[in-house]
C-alpha cells in the first residue's frame, strides 16, 4: 500500500508503523472504542460470575472447584485489561488468551474481541489459525463449564455460532477498511499521475520552444559571425561598409539577446503563469523570402525557387516546418561552405507533398575559419520532420557533389 496513505490511517496497516508510533496515533475515536470494548467486556465478565456464584441452578453454571470461580474471575478481569494493549500487541495478547479458551467464562468477549482484531488488522493465516484454535477447544470448553439449561450440543451450536458471527463482522471491517484504503490510494495515485502528466506536458512545451530558439540563435549569430568576420578581413573597407556591417552586428545582436532573454524566461518559469506568457508570431512559409533576404543582405549568395502552388493553403504548421528546414539549410551553408552560392527550391501543392531543398556546392577551401556549431541542429529538424509525418535527407548528392538538405511534408488535400 501507499506509503503516503499509512500515516492517516494507522491502524489500517499495523506492523507499518512502530508500537509507539501507533500508541500516539491514536485517535478520539480509537478511544472511544477501546473504552465502550473494555466496559462491555468488564460488564460481561461481571455477569458472568454472577452467574456462576448464584444459588438458583436455573442461571449457575457448573463452576466446579470454587477456586476455579475466584481463578476464572481474576484471569477474566486481568484480560479485560489488557484489551487496551490490543492495538499494539493484538497477536501477542491472542497467544496469551488461549488458555483462558479452555475454562474461563468471564474472558469470554475479551477474547472475541481480542479475535475480531486479530481478523481485522493482521494477515488472514494468523487470524485463520486463532479462529481455528478457539473453534477446536469449544467442546473442551462446553465439558469444563456446561450450562445446566441446554443440552451438551446446544451449547456448542450456540458457542460456534457466536463465534462464526464475530468473524463475519470482522472480516467484512476488513475488507470495508482496505476498500477505503485503496480508494484513497487510487486517488492519490490519481492526483500525483495528473501532476506527472503536466509536469511532462510543460517540460515537452519547454523543449519545443529551445528548440526553436536554437533555430533562430543559430541563424541570428552565424549572420553576426559573418559579418564580423568581414570586417577581419577587410579592415580598410569604405566607411559606409563598416558602418553598415557594424548596423547588422548590432541588430542581430540585440535580436539575439531578446531571443535567449525570452527562451531563459519560459524554461525558469515553475508556474502556470509563466507558462502561459504569450509567445511572439510563428513564422511560416510567407517569411521564406524574408529570410532569404536576409542572408543575402549578410552576404550570401542565395537563389530562391517558389513553385508552390496555393501557398496561402498551406497548413501552419506545415509552414513552419519548411521555414525551419530552410532557416537551418542556410545557417549551415553560413558555417561550413561560407563562399558558395546557396540554392533554396519550394515546390508542392494542395493533396500533394511540400518539397524543401536546399543546396549548395561542397566546399573545397574557405577564406575564414569554420564556424563553431553542436551539430544538433540537424537532428531537431530531423525530428520535426518526423512528427510531421515527412521524410528528410541530407548529405552530399553522389550525381552532383554538392551537400543537399531536403524535406519533404505531408499536405493535405
Amino acid at each position: 500500500m501507499s506509503a503516503a496513505v499509512v500515516p492517516d490511517h494507522p491502524w489500517l496497516l499495523p506492523g507499518a508503523l512502530t508500537p509507539e508510533a501507533r500508541a500516539s496515533r491514536r485517535t478520539p475515536r480509537d478511544w472511544l472504542v477501546d473504552t465502550v470494548a473494555f466496559l462491555l467486556a468488564v460488564g460481561w465478565a461481571l455477569l458472568a460470575f454472577g452467574d456462576a456464584t448464584s444459588p438458583d441452578p436455573q442461571f449457575a453454571h457448573n463452576a466446579g472447584p470454587s477456586w476455579l470461580v475466584g481463578v476464572d474471575l481474576a484471569a477474566g478481569l486481568g484480560y479485560c485489561a489488557a484489551l487496551w494493549l490490543r492495538r499494539r500487541w493484538p497477536v501477542g495478547l491472542a497467544v496469551a488468551g488461549l488458555p483462558l479458551a479452555l475454562f474461563s467464562v468471564t474472558a469470554g468477549l475479551a477474547l472475541l474481541v481480542v479475535v475480531f482484531t486479530v481478523l481485522v488488522h493482521r494477515p488472514l493465516p494468523i487470524g485463520a489459525a486463532l479462529v481455528g484454535f478457539h473453534l477446536a477447544v469449544i467442546p473442551v470448553y462446553t465439558v469444563v463449564r456446561p450450562d445446566p439449561t441446554l443440552p451438551y450440543w446446544a451449547t456448542v451450536a450456540w458457542t460456534v455460532m457466536f463465534v462464526g458471527i464475530v468473524v463475519a463482522w470482522a472480516l467484512f471491517v476488513r475488507a470495508r477498511r482496505q476498500l477505503v484504503l485503496s480508494l484513497r490510494e487510487r486517488a492519490h495515485r490519481a492526483e500525483a499521475e495528473q501532476q506527472l502528466r503536466v509536469d511532462q506536458a510543460r517540460q515537452l512545451e519547454r523543449t519545443r520552444i529551445a528548440r526553436e530558439m536554437h533555430d533562430v540563435l543559430a541563424h541570428r549569430i552565424s549572420l553576426l559571425s559573418l559579418h564580423a568576420g568581414a570586417l577581419e578581413f577587410r579592415p580598410d573597407a569604405p566607411p559606409q561598409e563598416v558602418a553598415r556591417a557594424a548596423g547588422v552586428i548590432r541588430g542581430s545582436a540585440h535580436a539575439a539577446l531578446q531571443d535567449l532573454r525570452e527562451v531563459i524566461g519560459v524554461l525558469r518559469a515553475d508556474t502556470a503563469d509563466g507558462d502561459a506568457a504569450p509567445e511572439r508570431p510563428q513564422p511560416t512559409l510567407a517569411d521564406v523570402p524574408e529570410l532569404v533576404a536576409e542572408s543575402r543582405a549578410a552576404g550570401v549568395r542565395v537563389t530562391l525557387v517558389d513553385e508552390v502552388a496555393e501557398p496561402t493553403r498551406v497548413p501552419t504548421a506545415v509552414g513552419r516546418s519548411a521555414y525551419r528546414i530552410v532557416q537551418e539549410g542556410l545557417t549551415n551553408a553560413r558555417k561550413h561552405a561560407p563562399d558558395t552560392t546557396v540554392g533554396v527550391r519550394l515546390a508542392g501543392g494542395p493533396g500533394r507533398e511540400l518539397a524543401v531543398e536546399i543546396r549548395n556546392p561542397w566546399p573545397v577551401g574557405t577564406s575564414a575559419p569554420a564556424l563553431p556549431g553542436a551539430g544538433t541542429g540537424l537532428v531537431g529538424i530531423a525530428e520535426r520532420v518526423t512528427l510531421a509525418g515527412g521524410r528528410l535527407t541530407h548529405g552530399r548528392d553522389g550525381a552532383t557533389g554538392d551537400f543537399r538538405l531536403a524535406a519533404r511534408l505531408p499536405w493535405p488535400a
